[in-house]
């Protein structure tokens, strides 16, 4: 009789049926990724445990165990470190990824942004790293660059490929399993240098307590998942948005109100030069621009945590960084 494979015992906690079955908990969840990070798990295997969860949805508990496993095996050189950790891997389909604007914005005014992601896993959309090179900008091969970059411009792009590359090869079988995984909700979680305050987001609405509520067993103090344009961490500026805060390490949600009172007319054709153009104030784009100054002041609210949430004040401190930006640095 054939031996019973290691990594059974937690497919089977997972589909053992509707009275049967349930969640990981923490060790158990990093135990099973630690042996799909170190290649010990079959492809049916992997298949089945993945699809299992994506049908159960992930309990933070577990995400919380799946990032500890990546945190072992995959961990950047001592002394690295940025201020804002920003996950970009849903990908733009209906705007452009103007968030990337607010996120340079930070960083020229000396808050360091690490920025990590995926892109090509669906049809159709614009991904953050193939904007980067439009401002000269890489997309890092290894920390070593992160750390250069980080020192250089305040900004750094490290694909999921190279943070942990088991993860990048999995989040490619979007089109092979028809469906996301969990992954794509784990390396949002990742936060792989300690960053503290972290920015992330999603589309459908039921993952946001699940992201908010991960990131606090992860120990994050400062953190917001946005339901955003497409899934990426960007605030709407003509329609008001959904968001899920911890701020000094409690857990919140709120509303944040559009800027503009109705909806904007959609782009017919989106044009990746445009955000170059907006940079350079060589464009007028009330959509661009709006989602730029709406989602800069997000992320404001974080960086003075010990300030009550006042949306006037942070849009009005949003707007002034934005005109004081360096429209010939790029």
């Amino acid at each position: 009789m054939a031996q019973e494979h290691p990594f059974a015992q937690y497919v089977r906690i997972l589909g053992k049926g509707k009275k049967g079955s349930r969640s990981l908990d923490r060790d158990e969840a990093r135990h099973a990724m630690g042996m799909i990070l170190d290649d010990q798990v079959r492809p049916e295997q992997l298949g089945a445990f993945l699809m299992l969860l994506r049908v159960k949805e992930e309990a933070p508990e577990e995400l919380a165990g799946f990032a500890d496993a990546v945190r072992e095996r995959y961990q950047p050189p001592a002394g690295l470190s940025a201020v804002v950790d920003w996950a970009s891997y849903a990908g733009k389909k209906r705007h452009l990824p103007w968030f990337l604007l607010s996120a340079l914005v930070l960083a020229e005014q000396g808050t360091p942004v690490f920025m990590h992601g995926a892109r090509g896993h669906t049809p159709g959309r614009i991904y953050t790293e193939d904007m980067l090179k439009l401002f000269g900008l890489p997309s890092c091969r290894d920390w070593q660059q992160v750390g250069d970059e980080l020192g250089r411009n305040g900004f750094a792009f490290l694909s999921i490929d190279q943070l942990c590359p088991p993860l990048g090869q999995i989040i490619q079988l979007r089109s092979i399993l028809g469906l996301r995984s969990p992954v794509h909700t784990l390396c949002r979680m990742l936060n792989p240098l300690n960053a503290e305050v972290t920015i992330d987001g999603v589309f459908h609405p039921p993952y946001a307590p699940m992201h908010q509520k991960t990131a606090q067993l992860l120990g994050t103090h400062q953190a917001v998942t946005v339901r955003g344009d497409g899934g990426e961490a960007e605030v709407k500026p003509d329609s008001d948005c959904d968001l899920h805060w911890i701020v000094n390490g409690e857990l919140s949600t709120g509303s944040w109100p559009r800027i503009y009172p109705q909806r904007l007319v959609k782009d017919e054709s989106l044009d990746p030069e445009d955000l170059l153009r907006l940079w350079r104030g060589e464009l007028e784009h009330p959509y661009g621009e709006g989602a730029v100054i709406s989602t800069l002041a997000m992320v404001l609210r974080l960086l003075k945590p010990s300030e009550p949430e006042d949306q006037p004040r942070l849009l009005e401190e949003a707007r002034r960084l934005w005109s004081q930006r360096d429209r010939q640095r790029f």
